[in-house]
């Protein structure tokens, strides 16, 4: 009796499945990230497509393309974006920064104290309110579905010392992407900004080109930068490593309202994916850095607060020298602010 049903448990499964199969998409979104499998960015994705195909009962299908298959920097996605060559994109805020650039506020060092408020700013209305800027600013070609995380907080790590104040960053050649932010950033903690590119970090690294960076443990550890040289990590967490996930206005607006529900769910599906992947990941890559020779050192609060105040002067430049740059900071400080006093009234609940 129960290898009959077994067998007809196996059969329905079986006819469940290929039903699902057997059923040819109405629709395909095609979704690309300039990474790879091991990123936080896939994980998402593959999250995001399995909700989508299910949800929508195999009508929507979801392709991924990961890497530099149909589009290589940021400016060229989101002109894909718009085009309505490519469906959903996710970028850094340097990515985006040519078109958005005051998205970078995610990138201004010490606004947000840990991942729980930072996960309930990004749920909240600053992420909508961001929305609605950048379909105006796109001529309602770009909409900003959700930000998520990518690998972490920024933390300084480099080939010399232990960091425990900006006074240590002095003169130390730290590699900072082209933008204009994180080069401000640097400079107002001593150290000498150095532009490198991703790809080739590793042998600036190696060579002295740059001392230092300023990354995620995953990112650093994906990257084997130990084998460069890399050891000392001061976790300061100066700024949350946002993932911003484009679609096409366009192609969004195409979809039934029923089929618009299923796209924001698996957006929500998402981004809970990858608040959670770096927590997990990091896990193993604090202890490979660990192994492989690396130091970790852990700020107190009186001198991460030394670094924020010789940090200030990038916020009286982000606001005057970004255009929206004032409108969008003030904007984050208020939901900044408001995520601080729910979190810690929450906590306060549960300690009792």
């Amino acid at each position: 009796m129960l290898k009959t049903l077994m067998k007809t448990l196996l059969l329905a499964s079986t006819l469940v499945v290929t039903g699902v199969a057997a059923h040819a998409a109405d629709i395909t979104l095609r979704a690309t990230a300039n990474s790879n499998e091991n990123d936080e960015d896939y994980d998402g994705l593959v999250v995001f497509k399995n909700y989508i195909e299910n949800a929508s009962n195999g009508a929507i299908a979801v392709e991924l393309f990961i890497g530099t298959q149909l589009c290589a920097t940021g400016e060229e996605c989101l002109q894909g974006v718009a085009g309505g060559s490519i469906d959903i994109y996710i970028s850094t805020s340097g990515g985006a920064a040519g078109i958005f650039p005051y998205i970078q506020v995610l990138d201004l060092p010490y606004l947000m104290s840990d991942d729980r408020v930072a996960e309930e700013v990004l749920q909240g209305e600053f992420t909508r309110e961001l929305r609605t800027k950048a379909l105006a600013d796109s001529d309602n070609k770009i909409r900003l579905m959700t930000i998520g995380n990518t690998g972490g907080w920024r933390n300084y790590a480099n080939t010399k010392k232990t960091i425990k104040s900006p006074d240590d960053l002095k003169g130390l050649k730290m590699r900072t992407v082209p933008a204009a932010l994180p080069q401000q950033v640097a400079t107002a903690v001593g150290a000498a900004p150095t532009p490198v590119p991703w790809p080739e970090l590793f042998t600036a690294l190696q060579t002295g080109v740059v001392e230092g960076t300023a990354n995620g443990i995953t990112d650093i550890m994906n990257m084997k930068f130990t084998d460069a040289g890399l050891k000392y990590l001061t976790l300061d967490g100066h700024s949350y490593m946002g993932a911003f996930w484009w679609m096409s206005e366009d192609r969004f607006q195409e979809l039934t309202p029923e089929q618009r529900k299923i796209v924001v769910d698996g957006f929500a599906a998402l981004q809970q994916a990858t608040f959670a992947s770096p927590k997990r990941k990091e896990i193993a890559a604090y202890q490979e850095f660990l192994k492989a020779g690396g130091e970790i050192y852990v700020p107190t609060p009186e001198e991460k607060a030394v670094f924020k105040k010789a940090v200030a002067p990038v916020f009286d430049w982000f606001k005057s020298e970004v255009p929206g740059g004032t409108e969008v900071f003030d904007m984050f400080n208020a939901a900044v602010a408001e995520a601080q006093a729910k979190v810690d009234a929450e906590r306060e609940l549960d300690l009792k």
